[in-house]
């Protein structure tokens, strides 16, 4: 009676897997109170937009209640978010902006 030796396979598959960041839309959402002048204000400061994009970008979130902002990988995107509304309550305004996956 012989036994047999066990079978022994090595993977030597060290090629580091990259994966992209999982991407998000930062949503502003319009209300009543939040003047126009200071979305726009926030977009060209924290977003780098010029003056004639952030108008543009404010006219849609005033007309369709909310607007992509920007699409970012989820650190950037919560980090901007948070900027965003760390300056609209320090100027009294209760802009709200959110998260959302980029499917």
């Amino acid at each position: 009676m012989s036994q047999a030796e066990p079978q022994v396979t090595i993977i030597t598959d060290l090629e580091p897997k990259i994966l992209e960041p999982h991407m998000f839309k930062l949503i502003y959402v319009n209300d009543d109170k939040t003047a126009m002048e200071f979305v726009i204000e926030t977009l060209v400061s924290i977003f780098k937009y010029n003056q004639s994009t952030s108008e543009k970008i404010t006219a849609d979130i005033h007309t369709n209640g909310s607007a992509v902002v920007a699409v970012l990988p989820y650190e950037m995107a919560e980090q901007k978010g948070v900027e965003v509304t760390v300056m609209a309550r320090a100027a009294g305004f209760p802009l709200q902006v959110k998260l959302e996956p980029d499917l």
